[in-house]
Formats: C-alpha cells, structure tokens, sequence
C-alpha cells in the first residue's frame, strides 16, 4: 500500500478524505459504494484508489493480474460485448439496455477464490452498478459475505439505485456535481474547452465535466441545419413543418441521437418559453422513444403537438 495520491480529481473533498483517512488507518472496506451522478470523477477515483491499494507495482491497471474491472454487457452471438467493444468493432448498438450479468458476477467469484498473486489483495470495480439484474445482485451479495483477501468498488448514481442488502454492506463514499469553476478546470485539463463557450451544453451537464464532454460530442453529430430548425422551434408551428422536421430527425438520427436531442429541445424551450406542457411532450417522446416506439410516429405526434 502506498500514499494517496488523489490530486489528479477536481473537488469530491468529502470522498478523497474518507479514502485518504482508511489508507492512512489502513482500515480498508471490504466494499465501497461510489455513489453520485456519471461524469464526476467516481471512475478516476477508482484508479487512485487502486493503485494506492496494490502498491504502485504497475503503472498501468489494465492488465494488472489482481484487478477486475466489469462494465455493463450486451449478448451478442452467445457472448458477452461492452458498448465499447461494439463501437470499435463498428458495430451499432443493440436496442436492448446492457446489464451487469449473472454471468459476469459469476467470473467475479471465480476471480475473488484464488489468492492475489502480486498485490496484498485483490481489487474489483463494478461500473453502472445499477443495472445488475436480480439473478447478477443475489450472487454479488454471497460473494460479499466471503470476498477473502479482495476490496469490490460499486459505482452507482445513489444508494436507492441498488438493492438495500448490497448496500449495507458497502461502505457509502459520496460524490456531488461540480461548481462552475470546478467545471472549467476539468475542461480545460481534458482538452474540452470549447465546450464552455456553450452555455444550453453546460447547463444540460448540470455540473458534470463528463456530461458536458459528451454532450459536446453529440452536439458536433448533429447537421447544424437540423440543430438549428429544432432549438430555434417557437410553438405554434404549421402542421407541414411539424411533419417535415418529424421525417428529418427520424430519418437522419439513430435513436440515442433522437433521446438526446429530445434532452436538448426539453431544455431550451423551457428556457425560452416555461411552457411546462411543451416540456411534457417532449418527455412523453423521450420515453416512448426508450420503449421503441416506432420514431417516424414519435416524433410526428410530437411535432402536430406544437402546430
């Protein structure tokens, strides 16, 4: 175990004192609970932590033999594929949500049986925690109550995200959204700066530097013709333009495109006209556009909506 090194993460003051006290004490949980919004610094966290734990041997943790790190999973061909891996296989996305699955918990435990083979113990991270199934958390919680020589990190946006028995037996480290000036060091640092000169972008990240880089990476795969019909939409609109901006976002955008760019029109109209039943409408969409609900019709009853 070697010295805390959490300066390279921007605010969370409350985690990195807890984590620095436990390795100070050396009084290290058996499990830990990031809890807090996505794009925070919970991952990078992490990584401190870990390599605190297994003693700065390796630089890199990727192929560290005492590490684990799981992420949500889509089955495809009977095998077990991360979003990342699809996308660089140039593969789209399956309609399904990827899950933490049985299986992979399954792997964890065959992971935890053996003793660590470099570090003092053995480390494992589960990323989107809250989307374990109940088969994948029922089998977590028995490894929980015999992890051996082995610390799990949970990273889950709240306590309510999980089941309570996991949850009370992790020791909860919580993580907040950051102030603006926060926000503007994080950019800055990641080479995202351009993203400040957007303010609708900024205000749609609430305070997560993760949030606002994404956000910026979809803006830009957006045709700034159709950005432009659908931020400047000032209701009521003719039933022709409704239908025509209806077959252009439902024809030119995958579905993860038209859900975002729904996030981006709910925001600006509120802004600009506090119309409550224009928000609604649009979260309407969202949903049935997260339920698969033909697009095409989505988005043209949305749009008659606004004529």
């Amino acid at each position: 175990m070697v010295s805390p090194d959490f300066s390279p993460i921007i605010g969370q003051l409350q985690a990195r004192e807890l984590l620095e006290q436990a390795l100070v004490r050396q009084r290290i949980a058996t499990a830990y609970l990031f809890a807090g919004p996505p794009g925070v610094g919970r991952a990078l966290m992490a990584r401190q932590l870990i390599r605190s734990l297994l003693g700065g041997i390796h630089q890199s943790l990727a192929n560290h033999p005492d590490v684990l790190w799981l992420q949500p999973t889509y089955l495809q061909n009977n095998k077990l594929v991360t979003a990342a891996e699809l996308i660089a296989q140039g593969q789209s996305l399956p309609k399904t949500r990827p899950q933490i699955r049985l299986e992979q918990i399954r792997h964890l435990s065959r992971f935890l049986s053996r003793p660590p083979l470099e570090a003092p113990r053995s480390v494992v991270v589960i990323e989107q925690a809250e989307t374990m199934a109940e088969g994948a958390a029922n089998g977590l919680l028995k490894t929980l109550e015999e992890p051996g020589l082995a610390t799990l990190i949970l990273i889950a946006p709240s306590e309510t995200a999980l089941l309570p028995t996991l949850v009370s037996r992790c020791q909860r480290i919580p993580f907040y959204r950051l102030t603006a000036s926060q926000m503007s060091q994080v950019l800055h640092q990641a080479g995202a700066s351009e993203v400040l000169g957007f303010p609708l972008l900024m205000e749609l990240a609430a305070g997560s530097p993760g949030a606002a880089i994404t956000h910026w990476q979809q803006w830009q795969t957006i045709p700034r013709e159709l950005r432009q019909a659908c931020l400047g939409l000032t209701p009521p609109i003719s039933l022709r333009q409704g239908l025509e901006l209806a077959r252009e976002i439902s024809q030119g955008l995958d579905v993860e495109s038209q859900i975002w760019l729904l996030d981006l029109m709910q925001q600006t109209l509120w802004q600009n006209h506090r119309n409550i039943a224009d928000v609604e409408r649009l979260e309407a969409a969202r949903q049935q556009l997260k339920q698969y609900v033909q697009p095409r019709l989505v988005w043209e009853v949305a749009m008659i909506g606004f004529t």
